[in-house]
């Protein structure tokens, strides 16, 4: 992520705790962050504290002899890319409606040209409270993004919607605000993570992989404005933001929920380690040993499952379809192999026998390699840049297609 200049905005709810940990997680990503908080917000987070991990003062009086001639609330304005308001109380949602500017955090968000993202955090009676509920519409009407709130139990002694996000979901949504629109109308269907194949009742066969890329890809792709229809597999990954999500498990499945996804999607990037054999027969009850002729052993015969990718090629029409190869050995050959055998646009080819790059583990190094037989080697990148730069690939064959 490029980058940016980021104002957290804080308001007077006990959920200002949450603060210090969204500035870290901010920072972590390479942004520059300052804080502007209320009067009341000052009551549960310590200025001190914010100001430690920004190294900036952190404002809260609109008029203050002090800093007005340094820093005043329109050069905050216009210094933001991103203002994040959390906690975003009712109050404060109300004056931002109603377009009130009678301190500094409401004179910054009205003179703000920035993109505004909100993530409330009330009581759920005031949360489901139709004048909040109007007030959350008139902000939406206006292009202000809100996140969540989270439902559960809430520091008044409630049960319900109320709790402010988490903050990496705040940073996730904030990533996408940053992003470009690059990819602007496309459809991209990505999919993701291993399949595991039904042996009883309880066993299956699957592999390790965690779907780590997929998922990375189809963050990136949603960064860049695209719709991003994402299929995955066996995964405990958390589905990234602006990302529609369809769970499968066995290969069939997703051969199922690709094949239906596929006439509506422009990009197609198959990133799952799909399981190439699949149990002929699948009892539906637990195999137990004890009922076996022989107990030391178990006979599985193997079937092949559905070729996903070589049928989205075979009917791939105008779209751009990306395969993934996971090798072992004789990795650039396999894959020249593989995108000659599956009529693919571009295949990323991984040696799985690495311990730094492939199968659960955060980073990748990758073939990328072209149906007349060119091989572009990256180095060890985290797999959110190597999403990038497989994207960086699809982007230069659209436009190589558009002359």
């Amino acid at each position: 992520m490029e980058s940016a200049r980021i104002l957290v905005a804080v308001s007077g709810g006990i959920a200002a705790y949450k603060v210090p940990e969204l500035v870290r997680q901010l920072q972590r990503q390479g942004h520059d962050v300052r804080c502007v908080a209320t009067p009341a917000a000052l009551r549960f987070v310590s200025p001190l504290a914010l100001q430690a991990l920004t190294g900036e003062t952190v404002r809260s009086a609109l008029f203050d002899p002090s800093e007005e001639g340094e820093i005043d609330h329109i050069r905050l304005a216009d210094w933001a890319d991103l203002v994040i308001v959390a906690p975003a109380t009712a109050d404060l949602l109300a004056k931002m409606a109603t377009g009130l500017a009678d301190d500094l955090v409401t004179a910054v968000l009205l003179a703000t040209r920035a993109q505004i993202l909100v993530a409330p955090a009330m009581n759920v009676n005031m949360w489901t409270h139709s004048a909040t509920q109007e007030n959350l519409e008139t902000l939406r009407s206006r292009g202000i993004q809100v996140i969540g709130p989270e439902s559960g139990e809430l520091a008044c002694g409630w049960e319900g919607a109320g709790r402010m996000s988490d903050p990496v979901r705040i940073v996730a949504e904030a990533d996408l605000s940053l992003g470009t629109d690059s990819l602007s109308g496309q459809t991209v269907l990505v999919t993701a993570g291993g399949t595991a194949e039904a042996i009883d009742a309880v066993r299956s066969i699957t592999n390790r992989s965690s779907g780590k890329m997929g998922f990375a890809i189809a963050e990136q792709a949603a960064r860049r404005g695209a719709r991003v229809r994402l299929v995955a597999g066996v995964t405990a990954l958390a589905t990234p933001a602006g990302v529609e999500r369809l769970d499968v498990e066995s290969a069939r499945e997703m051969r199922e929920a690709v094949m239906a996804e596929l006439p509506t999607s422009t990009i197609v990037i198959k990133a799952a380690a799909v399981a190439d054999f699949t149990p002929e027969n699948v009892e539906s009850q637990k195999i137990k040993k004890e009922g076996l002729e022989d107990q030391s052993a178990l006979m599985l015969r193997l079937v092949t499952t559905p070729d996903i990718l070589r049928e989205v090629c075979d009917n791939k029409g105008d779209r751009i379809v990306v395969g993934f190869a996971a090798e072992s050995q004789n990795v650039v050959e396999a894959a020249r192999e593989k995108i000659r055998r599956k009529g693919c646009d571009l295949l990323v080819a991984n040696d799985i026998s690495r311990d730094d790059a492939g199968f659960d583990v955060d980073t990748n190094a990758v073939l990328m390699v072209t149906p007349d037989g060119g091989v572009e080697e990256t180095a060890l990148l985290s797999k959110r840049e190597i999403a990038g730069q497989v994207l960086d690939r699809v982007e230069k064959i659209m436009r190589e297609r558009l002359g």
